[in-house]
């Protein structure tokens, strides 16, 4: 893109940087903006301005114009990460929401781990513009079977939305947005600098991709079994995968420069960490309600990104100055603070019923025939 573009290599990479940033700047104050609108309608509209910013890119030579295309491409994105675990949510009976997230949740997983091998695929096949092309076409018709197949949800009348403060405020909340923030500052210390941690176990000269793989595929291995086991007992397996996290961390810590234990420990990894984002979401819905849950989880995706610009920031600072055998060590100080919040907050989330729900919790936000004809 560089040549395209007329900048070096360098500034090419603040284009993530800036749909980075805006992903962090925009998922709450748009979430608070369109509250209101019908929730399709919003749905299909952030995917059509998705496919507008990139296609804007796919066929720019300007700098400044691509930039501004991924700054509105990355507020598209927050906006999407707050809506989507919310809205299904809403599609289904409280008994089998979790696996309703774990679905949505799968398939965000999917993306990330696919997209920047296919990307790359593709960029070098038929050039870099087709990379971002391709992408608008199929948001594009994303946006149009929205339209069409996915059920409408009325936007919330203005006497019932309570402030983000309020809804963050809840005793339910502020526990699970702890979760999401140590966790994701734990994972991110230890996985940002996964190539110079194998190096120092004895696994570099370029199998810093199968540990890359090999982490990417237990991740869907935990997925899965989080779907079978969410909407029975929500608490215990996100105890479970948050313990299993912390387990392995000492491992990697004292036995990595076994290639074995190395490879098995990262596969664990992957396994513990692929579930815990559909655990911790099902919580915070189950904390918020599922009416608030767009606005809890545009709180989450601000929180979600900060744990993981802080961590990269903590693992980097821990390799500088510690080393990378100390990324472990470094790692499970978060991770075990994360298991700790869950262990204590019973009481208000992470609550060991089914789906996580309080009892008395209304599930009337299941789709209806009247809800599904509303535009």
């Amino acid at each position: 893109m560089a040549p395209a573009l007329g900048v070096s290599e360098a500034r090419v990479g603040f284009l993530v940087t800036g749909y980075a940033a805006a992903s962090f700047l925009a998922a709450v104050p748009l979430t608070a903006a369109l509250r209101g609108l019908p929730r399709r309608r919003v749905l299909a509209g952030a995917l059509t301005g998705l496919a507008a910013s990139d296609a804007l890119v796919a066929v720019s030579s300007s700098y400044p114009l691509s930039f501004a295309a991924r700054r509105v491409a990355g507020a598209m994105g927050g906006l999407l990460w707050a809506m989507l675990a919310g809205y299904a949510a809403r599609m289904v009976p409280a008994a089998r929401r979790g696996r309703a997230i774990a679905v949505v949740l799968g398939g965000i997983t999917l993306a990330l781990a696919l997209g920047v091998p296919v990307g790359t695929a593709l960029a070098r096949a038929v050039g870099w513009r087709a990379a971002f092309a391709v992408p608008a076409g199929l948001a594009v018709a994303l946006a149009g079977w929205v339209r069409w197949r996915v059920p409408a949800f009325p936007g919330e009348p203005p006497h019932a939305r309570p402030p983000f403060l309020r809804v963050a405020a809840r005793p339910g909340i502020r526990p699970v947005l702890s979760v999401t923030l140590f966790l994701l500052l734990g994972h991110q210390a230890m996985y940002t600098y996964l190539a110079p941690f194998a190096r120092h176990a004895g696994f570099g000269g370029g199998r810093t991709g199968l540990l890359l793989a090999v982490f990417g595929t237990a991740t869907v291995a935990g997925i899965w079994v989080t779907g079978l086991l969410v909407d029975r007992r929500p608490r215990a397996t996100l105890l479970a995968a948050l313990g299993l996290f912390a387990a392995v961390l000492p491992v990697l810590g004292r036995y990595a420069g076994t290639p074995a234990v190395l490879v098995g420990a990262v596969a664990l990894w992957g396994v513990a960490f692929g579930g815990a984002p559909t655990l911790i979401q099902t919580a915070l819905v189950a904390a918020s309600g599922p009416a608030e849950a767009e606005v809890a989880t545009s709180l989450q995706t601000t929180v979600y990104n900060t744990g993981v610009a802080a961590g990269s920031l903590f693992g980097g600072l821990t390799l500088d100055r510690l080393g990378a055998a100390a990324l472990p060590w470094a790692a499970l100080s978060a991770v075990a603070v994360a298991l700790l919040v869950v262990a204590l907050g019973g009481r208000h989330a992470f609550r060991a019923g089914p789906g996580g729900s309080p009892p008395s919790q209304p599930s009337s936000s299941v789709v209806t025939p009247k809800t599904r004809s509303r535009a």
